[in-house]
């Protein structure tokens, strides 16, 4: 997949591009049932929330073969490779839930201002790309953008520790009011298979969920090769230390399991 002109201009202008069904209904069911699977497993690196459902599964690449196909999917690493020139490898990946009636908020942040400040990763040279394994809709906690936010470069923050079952470097009311007052605020939704891509500058955040309707979104954070972080501040499931550059496996690279999964069915 390779990105044009203007998507290439309305990414460096707005911060992110969006891909309304870039999956098949089919390969989306297929990653939404992995999700579960793993979600149901007693492991580290799947967090909850204080009501126990999943608030989120990290490195599900690594112990779940759908997440180890989508994380080499051509659809997610080509785009990325073009606007960060070069080869790529995984800083983090994770499948983000928000559960019906009990997903909690992400607070107001830049991915990259915790990449820098808790992993030392020199530059803001990575990126999200992720793919919606739900419908998500006004109703079920979308992510927030700050349209043009990720031109301020690295701003203030401090670290929230206690907010939520999982710590970031988060903004103030103050400074979120200003940006929005710029830029406006937007969330994109659309249905399961969507795919999103933004800058690990962009200003985001997610409402809780308390709709009746779950809300997954798979996460791939992919950094230059070259950009690799330099402190190991946190574990290795959660900040990847296999700097490898990542090979794209085909576009069709999910159908395998999906055909398994039919067939299963019927």
């Amino acid at each position: 997949m390779k990105l044009s002109q203007a998507q290439l201009k309305q990414f460096d202008e707005e911060g992110y591009l969006f891909f309304p069904s870039m999956f098949s209904p089919e390969e989306a069911q297929l990653l939404k049932s992995e999700a579960d699977n793993v979600y149901a497993m007693e492991r580290e690196e799947v967090w909850r929330e204080t009501s126990g459902v999943a608030r989120t599964a990290f490195a599900a690449h690594t112990y779940n073969e759908g997440f180890r196909r989508l994380g080499a999917h051509p659809r997610l690493i080509d785009p990325v490779s073009q606007v960060l020139e070069g080869d790529l490898y995984m800083h983090q990946f994770k499948v983000n839930a928000k559960a019906a009636f009990d997903g909690d908020v992400w607070q107001w942040h830049q991915d990259y201002g915790t990449w820098k400040r808790d992993d030392e990763m020199p530059e803001p040279r990575a990126m999200n790309i992720a793919v919606f394994l739900d419908d998500v809709t006004a109703a079920n906690g979308p992510l927030l953008f700050i349209p043009g936010s990720h031109k301020q470069g690295v701003v203030e923050a401090g670290h929230d520790l206690s907010t939520t079952s999982y710590p970031l470097w988060t903004l103030d009311n103050d400074l979120v009011k200003k940006l929005a007052d710029r830029g406006g605020c937007v969330a994109p939704t659309g249905p399961a298979g969507s795919m999103l891509m933004f800058s690990s500058l962009l200003v985001h955040a997610s409402p809780a969920n308390i709709s009746p309707f779950d809300r997954t979104i798979v996460y791939l954070s992919l950094c230059h090769v070259d950009n690799h972080i330099r402190a190991f501040n946190r574990a290795e499931w959660i900040a990847h230390r296999d700097f490898t550059p990542i090979e794209a496996m085909p576009d069709d690279c999910l159908d395998e399991l999906v055909k398994a999964q039919l067939a299963a069915a019927e």
